[in-house]
């Protein structure tokens, strides 16, 4: 087993400690404004179709659950801004952000008339890039779109399920040709180390991209949580982690000098927004169901369930139902991930986020990393070598695995959270008076809900 696998695996028990979230069922979890401005997540979580290998917070689309939840999301973004929260740039995830676009700009003009000017960024799916759409984002005042590409080889395609769905790799990459230029920055999201993806199949996605001059390009390693990688093996084939560094050696050969590594799985033409947007932001907050927060050492969680996140905003709670503070260590060690995920960290910006003992504090961490050759010592901080790319990288994709892992509990977790749901209703509706007898149910309107569930409307707003 090569050594970055075996790092790789040893953090796992580090990660799932660090996940371990603590839920608060009766009382809203207050998330500290701060001073200055932060990064501003949207989290929409419809799809028209759902991957098998995705294993993001995502549900099938049905308009007027959607609309009910754009409704709650305004609400909460007003409340946020209300309580003096400042946000510079803003990134809509989902799910499928354009899975709705007159509410997408609705939002987005919302955020506009709150005095939030940042650059904005949205994902959507190759089938979305038309006209009408396009112009309506450009004109909204969005700054990057990230389009989810994953491949533009036929035959994995037609594995992941997406050809039918999208098109083929040629009519994929005519979209994005016709694309390119509208916005400042036009993204693909591409995926590596799939079952039977072959180095011919990775330089064929890269002559592709160089051939469209793409702005810029994220090569996500599969994270997949245990169900997902179930499914993967059931529809797709088995996931084969010896084979990701090789690949990833030659995305990184292949796309240099035209791209330049902006992080260690971004790579760009110029200078843009990335995906990952806790790399260039020390503190960010996620609005909308199944989104995370950072302020302040502490991540948020809010609720999973769609339901309970819509009546607890209608209600006047916030969305946000568990919390992990880290210690100073932790806290430090976290800074170190991301911040070196982006290939260089500063002295001045360590000291910043985690305190002036930092080098001293992390001389351990620092002290093996440089022994394994990841990182060099710069006169003004530190800074990945080329080995500490694909350890990044590793250690990234473990992470991430863990939040997907954490992501797919909570799915499981959907049906125990309704009976919560009820006791918060309850309380809620004896504080206007109101008693049991009076509790009406949450509109179904027939859509997969997040936990599988299928039932009609019995009468019971949750299980």
């Amino acid at each position: 087993m090569a050594l970055e696998r075996l790092f790789g695996v040893a953090l796992r028990p580090l990660i799932s400690r660090t996940l371990n979230f603590q839920t608060t069922p009766f009382s809203d979890i207050s998330v500290p404004p701060g001073k200055g401005g932060r990064v501003l997540y949207i989290h929409i979580p419809f799809c028209e179709a759902l991957c098998s290998f995705c294993t993001f917070h995502r549900v099938q689309y049905d308009v007027e659950f959607a609309t009910r939840y754009f409704r709650a999301l305004h609400i909460e973004i007003r409340r946020y801004v209300d309580q003096g929260f400042g946000f510079t740039d803003v990134y809509f995830g989902g799910g499928t952000p354009t899975v709705n676009p007159d509410q997408l700009v609705q939002t987005i003009r919302l955020l506009r008339s709150l005095g939030i000017n940042g650059k904005i960024s949205v994902e959507t799916n190759p089938d979305h890039l038309k006209p009408d759409l396009i112009n309506s984002l450009r004109d909204a005042g969005v700054a990057r779109l990230s389009v989810g590409v994953q491949s533009f080889d036929d035959a994995l395609l037609r594995e992941m399920g997406r050809y039918e769905r999208y098109g083929s790799g040629a009519e994929i990459a005519e979209r994005l040709a016709r694309t390119q230029g509208v916005f400042d920055t036009l993204n693909a999201d591409l995926m590596f180390n799939f079952p039977h993806q072959d180095a011919a199949s990775v330089r064929h996605d890269i002559d592709v991209l160089h051939s469209i001059g793409i702005d810029q390009v994220s090569f996500y390693p599969l994270m997949p949580a245990t169900q997902t990688r179930r499914a993967m093996k059931k529809h797709i084939g088995t996931i084969n982690f010896s084979t990701e560094k090789a690949l990833y050696r030659q995305i990184v050969s292949s796309m240099q000098p035209t791209y330049r590594p902006t992080s260690a799985w971004c790579f760009s033409r110029g200078p843009a927004m990335i995906d990952e947007y806790i790399v260039d932001h020390d503190e960010y907050l996620g609005v909308g169901s199944g989104a995370f927060s950072y302020i302040g050492g502490t991540m948020y969680s809010t609720s999973f369930s769609i339901r309970r996140y819509i009546n607890r905003i209608e209600r006047g709670h916030t969305g946000t139902v568990m919390h992990r503070t880290f210690n100073v260590r932790e806290q430090r060690r976290y800074s170190l991930l991301v911040g070196l995920f982006g290939l260089a960290m500063p002295h001045a910006r360590l000291k910043q986020l985690s305190g002036p003992g930092v080098p001293r504090a992390l001389w351990k961490e620092l002290l093996l990393f440089r022994a394994l050759g990841a990182i060099r010592l710069q006169h003004d901080g530190y800074a990945l070598t080329s080995r500490g790319m694909y350890l990044w990288v590793v250690m990234m994709r473990e992470f991430l695995m863990g939040v997907n892992q954490f992501r797919e509990q909570m799915r499981h977790h959907i049906k125990s959270e309704h009976s919560v749901y009820l006791q918060e209703l309850t309380r809620s509706m004896k504080s206007f008076g109101r008693n049991d007898d009076q509790l009406q149910p949450a509109p179904n309107f027939g859509h997969k809900l997040p936990d599988g569930d299928h039932r009609k409307n019995t009468g019971a707003a949750g299980k």
